[in-house]
């Protein structure tokens, strides 16, 4: 102990009083430690870990089980006694820890001549207190010396999974109740940034599983896992609270709360302290503060609010309908009640969602304004925004509020997932396409095998357009694996099969294969049409092209006008001109509203097919300044079927040469980067 400072030494035994002198009360943690010590909790983290290289939590659980020894060995006090007198309100939890500290269970103990730490007689003036304190300052120093000599322990993987609470109730119309006690845990804990909470839907599929915890920790690669069991009674709420580390089947603390209703917001509060606390994560002075923030004072309105998030996580129009109808009597109930405003918002954007008639929209605005005026730092209010700006198509006005949404909740996969779709959809951006995708992945790993094939097609689009083909397959093809069944994943797997093997004529094969499976999928067809002009098959791309029109109309869609200017191609091929004509200026009103960075590549290629090649020049020099463009541009920008008089020019071929030359470069970089990050 001579590498001790007498500070250090001080500082030791003055920590160990403050245990001691908290044996008992099982509620005494970390964060009371440390108000105990008058530091920061920060601080005492950092302090204790550089003395001892142990975590706190682990120093603390270890003096209590010390002292378990002692009592089992030298009073009268049995396992369940003992169990609460060093502060372990579950007896079962008790012997569990003690069988994986000692190596055998506490009932053994009076029979066992467990080793002793070497202790100085006390002098008999000495009162029964300070000798405790003596003897647990002896304990703590000998496991000190067992592990200050160890190497620094590597950086701990922090994700964790919150598994569906069990409503242990007779009344099963309180599952909702429960749910959302479980909601709460995970939103508290996903306001952390540096944890890796993983998503509701991982953990849905594992509400009536009978596989163990190592399996599902297997299963979604993740540390630690939260399993809650509960029932409200009245107005009284008994909530147990477990924390395993996954791998080993490890408990490393349980917790029984009993709590009045009216102290539900304190409840989930002190959950997620607790669960940082264990597993000593740093919470910022700001995380701390949205998580302590209690959404409304009413708890009428809570409990409608509940009921309403009950029926948004199930989905489908018809609960969709159904939360909205709780979401407005919560709001009813309390008029500034941001988070009920934010959530009745969600309900109204998936119900506008895909539709071409958006009945719900401006009762969304006016949700979104409301959940904003009410709080404007809630990652929901700002997320509701954002969906508002998307259904709107004015696409710059939402970044601001979906990045906004994520600082404030870091894993929330909502967000994450609408950002995905934000660099692939609406502003394409290849680089953060594929970032936003490899996090969405790490947080949502849903067991639930199709969420799990579209979750792997995302990113496989996002590989593909980033350039990565190989990784692309290999995530294609689990995508496939999980869902045979999935439509969209082998129409993709066509063309990035193609970027390897450059073999068109398969494409269309494969494209064929899946149109016959499903004859309305207009997507498909326009590819084929498409495909077929790339061989010079013109006929077959006329053909197609005429279906896919016919089929586009028949549905009232406005989608694939960006094509336009390839079907204006077709049918002049096939002698329809004045069509041909009415396709390509429709293809230029378009390119006068795109918001994308491909804008000028259209414009270029317009005023190209125009005969203008001064301004196609002009637009694909503008084009050239563009980064993160998609790999697809790459890959057909000089496909000899395209007529071109722009390419007869030799600046033309310079500055192809630049945008490809560029897009490798970018490639390179994003692979360092994202390697950088472990997302790759």
């Amino acid at each position: 102990m001579s590498d001790f400072s007498p500070a250090d030494t001080q500082f030791l035994h003055q920590l160990n009083e403050a245990i001691a002198k908290n044996m008992a009360n099982e509620q005494f943690g970390v964060t009371e430690l440390a108000e105990a010590m008058s530091m920061s909790r920060s601080n005492l983290l950092r302090k204790v870990k550089k003395l001892t290289n142990l975590p706190v939590n682990q120093l603390i659980r270890e003096a209590r089980l010390k002292r378990a020894m002692e009592l089992l060995q030298n009073s009268a006090s049995n396992v369940s006694e003992v169990s609460h007198q060093v502060g372990f309100n579950s007896t079962s939890y008790f012997i569990k820890c003690f069988r994986e500290y000692y190596g055998y269970p506490p009932g053994e103990a009076g029979k066992r001549n467990a080793a002793e730490p070497v202790v100085a007689k006390p002098a008999r003036s000495l009162s029964v207190k300070k000798m405790i304190w003596i003897g647990m300052a002896a304990l703590l120093a000998t496991f000190i010396f067992q592990y200050i000599k160890r190497k620094p322990a590597a950086p701990e993987d922090r994700s964790i999974v919150v598994l569906p609470f069990k409503n242990e109730s007779n009344d099963s119309t309180n599952l909702y109740f429960i749910n959302g006690l479980m909601e709460s845990t995970l939103n508290n804990l996903q306001k952390i940034e540096n944890l890796r909470v993983l998503s509701r839907t991982s953990s849905e599929k594992y509400r009536s599983t009978t596989k163990s915890i190592p399996e599902m920790a297997r299963e979604l690669d993740a540390r630690y896992f939260i399993e809650g069991s509960g029932q409200k009674i009245g107005n009284q709420i008994l909530l147990t609270i477990q924390l395993i580390e996954g791998p080993n089947d490890k408990h490393i603390w349980s917790k029984q709360y009993r709590r009045e209703a009216r102290d539900i917001f304190a409840l989930q509060q002190e959950i997620a302290r607790d669960v940082a606390d264990e597993i000593e994560v740093a919470i910022s002075p700001d995380e701390k503060q949205r998580i302590e923030k209690i959404p409304t004072e009413n708890l009428q309105a809570y409990d409608s609010f509940l009921k309403g998030i009950d029926l948004l996580n199930k989905g489908g129009d018809t609960n969709l309908e159904a939360s909205l109808l709780q979401f407005n009597k919560a709001i009813q109930q309390d008029s500034s009640f941001a988070l009920a405003y934010a959530c009745a918002g969600i309900a109204c954007y998936w119900l506008d969602y895909f539709k071409a008639d958006l009945k719900h929209i401006d009762a969304l605005n006016n949700y979104a304004d409301r959940a904003l005026l009410y709080d404007p730092k809630l990652a929901e209010s700002l997320t509701v925004k954002a969906m508002y700006f998307l259904l709107k198509k004015e696409y710059q006005e939402a970044l601001p509020y979906l990045e906004k949404g994520l600082k404030y909740s870091p894993n929330s996969t909502l967000v994450l997932n609408l950002l995905t779709d934000f660099y692939f959809m609406y502003l394409p951006n290849t680089g953060k396409y594929l970032e936003y995708a490899l996090k969405g992945l790490r947080l949502d790993a849903s067991g639930d095998s199709v969420s799990r094939s579209y979750t792997y097609l995302r990113l496989g689009n996002a590989l593909a357009q980033s350039g990565f083909i190989d990784q692309s397959l290999i995530y294609l093809d689990k995508s496939i694996a999980y869902n045979p069944k999935n439509p969209f994943t082998p129409h993709l797997r066509a063309f990035v099969v193609y970027a390897k093997d450059k073999n068109l004529a398969r494409v269309k094969q494969s494209l064929v294969r899946e149109f016959r499976k499903d004859t309305t999928r207009f997507d498909v067809l326009q590819d084929i049409g498409k495909v077929c002009y790339y061989l010079e098959a013109y006929d077959s791309s006329y053909v197609y092209y005429q279906r896919f029109v016919r089929l586009r109309e028949a549905l009232k869609l406005n989608v694939y006008r960006h094509e336009n200017m390839m079907i204006a191609l077709a049918y002049e091929k096939a002698g329809e001109t004045e069509q041909a004509k009415v396709f390509m200026e429709d293809y230029r009103q378009y390119l006068e509203t795109d918001q994308t960075a491909y804008q000028d590549l259209g414009w270029s290629a317009y005023y190209d097919y125009m005969g203008d090649t001064g301004k196609a020049l002009d637009y694909l020099r503008k084009f050239s300044k563009q980064d993160n463009i998609q790999y697809w541009v790459i890959l057909f920008m000089r496909h000899p079927a395209m007529p071109s008089n722009l390419r007869k020019v030799p600046e033309c071929n310079k500055l192809m040469d630049e945008i490809e030359a560029k897009f490798w470069a970018n490639h390179e970089k994003l692979k360092v980067t994202l390697e950088d990050k472990g997302l790759l």
